[in-house]
């Protein structure tokens, strides 16, 4: 004990202040989270209310119905589907010129880099619900507003995500297509998109399942979909419809989740 207090005085006994530091951060955290319940009034009485609410919804989910609109609900999946389809299409090929432009091997300017990521950052802070409201507000209900709002979400963050993913390549291979004296748009094409492409898909085929998710809550607020189903027949107490709605969209993300997953382990 008495040499390893002259090697390491303070391994053997540390500061006060290292001992209680984690306390205090706890109990800064603890006093954080009951502030915040006391202001928003959470307590024995609401939340006793709403777990007595629940179980009445969840009594009248059961059993499903699909209230005689089946095909109505199936073409709402299938067009809640294909707007997440379409709307990370388009996103894609919006983003693949800003990750051209954002990733620093391939356009060689500082300046350009740093404006272009600033720009991406701005716009990925606002998510798909928000622009939602905005296109609902400009162009009116309907799937068109639903694929823009989740297209406009995806270009920051999928162009962000093609700059890295270049950025990351083997430099090796673009530099030996470089020595043969080819042209930097050979080079890009050879050296670069193959290593870049199979991520780039993938990173696609991601975003096509949270889309799939975001698309709900987009048609809820008049983006078209099944989202839309959704909301109606909440507002109308309709829950049996409302379980029916949600068994089969969750079916349907679980499919497209094995679907991707296989895809995406094929690419990569």
């Amino acid at each position: 004990m008495a040499a390893a207090l002259r090697i390491n005085p303070q391994a053997v006994r540390p500061p006060l202040w290292d001992q209680w530091k984690y306390w205090g951060l706890f109990a800064a955290v603890l006093a954080a989270f009951l502030a915040a319940v006391h202001d928003l009034g959470i307590g024995y009485a609401v939340l006793s209310a709403g777990v007595l609410k629940l179980g009445v919804i969840l009594e009248a989910m059961w059993p499903p119905s699909d209230g005689e609109a089946a095909v109505r609900i199936w073409f709402a999946i299938a067009q809640t589907l294909g707007m997440a389809v379409l709307g990370t299409t388009f996103a894609a090929l919006m983003a693949v010129p800003l990750g051209l432009i954002a990733a620093r091997n391939v356009v060689a300017n500082p300046a350009l880099h740093f404006a272009i990521r600033r720009i991406m950052d701005l716009f990925r802070g606002i998510p798909a619900l928000i622009w939602a409201l905005i296109l609902v507000a400009a162009i009116g209900l309907g799937p068109l507003a639903g694929i823009l709002a989740l297209a406009f979400a995806d270009i920051p963050r999928l162009g962000k995500q093609f700059a890295e993913a270049m950025e990351n390549i083997d430099e090796r291979q673009r530099d030996s297509i470089r020595a043969t004296g080819a042209s930097d748009a050979m080079v890009l094409r050879f050296g670069v998109l193959p290593q870049a492409l199979p991520i780039w898909l993938s990173q696609c085929l991601y975003s096509l399942e949270l889309n799939f998710r975001s698309a709900v809550v987009v048609g809820v607020v008049g983006g078209g979909g099944i989202g839309f189903e959704l909301q109606e027949r909440i507002r109308i107490y309709a829950y049996d419809e409302v379980a029916y709605i949600i068994i089969l969209y969750v079916i349907t993300v679980s499919l497209l989740d094995l679907l991707s997953a296989r895809l995406r382990g094929n690419l990569i």
